[in-house]
């Protein structure tokens, strides 16, 4: 038991480190963000005038999780102020506990005030719920946001998840910027 164990870490743990050492390059992020961007505005009622307000919002078109007792995720994306995006960066966390599966899920980090947004920019490497505190919105299909009812200075939404581990938490997760041309 103790052996099958050690190869199933041995795997997740494998998994991880191949998801992270594959790199895309600034271009290719730059098309997936404006597609999760695109899909982000026509699942979510109200996300254009939200994306309006915001002082700039952090992009992970493609976040993957695996977990078998002991799990981890990781994705990269861009800060984007304006349509523009104008810095790259990597999100990764790890868990353990009951888990057990994989999943894709895009993520929405949007900063509605500048103060929140210059705290994140100038930070080395920035842990949600230690550097920041984000509030997460369940941003499911067909749902619409209120944007005179939310009133955070920083915002979290996780949609488009796909997989059999399904997890709304940001907690945990440490962003760090990538050096992308």
């Amino acid at each position: 038991m103790k052996t099958r164990v050690t190869q199933i870490l041995a795997i997740v743990i494998t998994t991880l480190f191949s998801m992270t050492a594959y790199a895309e390059s600034a271009a290719e992020i730059d098309v997936a963000v404006s597609d999760a961007v695109k899909a982000f505005q026509e699942e979510v009622k109200g996300a254009d005038a939200f994306l309006a307000q915001a002082n700039g919002y952090l992009v992970f078109p493609r976040v993957i999780k695996v977990g078998i007792g002991i799990g981890g995720e990781t994705g990269e994306g861009a800060l984007r102020i304006g349509d523009k995006n104008v810095a790259y960066y990597r999100t990764s966390a790890g868990s353990i506990g009951f888990q057990l599966g994989a999943q894709a899920k895009s993520i929405v980090i949007v900063f509605m005030t500048k103060e929140a947004l210059d705290k994140f920019r100038n930070s080395n490497g920035w842990k949600v719920g230690v550097d920041g505190s984000v509030a997460l919105i369940d941003a499911g299909a067909g749902k619409s946001l209120d944007t005179s009812t939310i009133k955070d200075p920083v915002v979290g939404f996780v949609f488009g998840a796909t997989g059999l581990m399904y997890n709304l938490t940001l907690e945990g997760s440490k962003i760090t910027k990538l050096d992308k041309k």
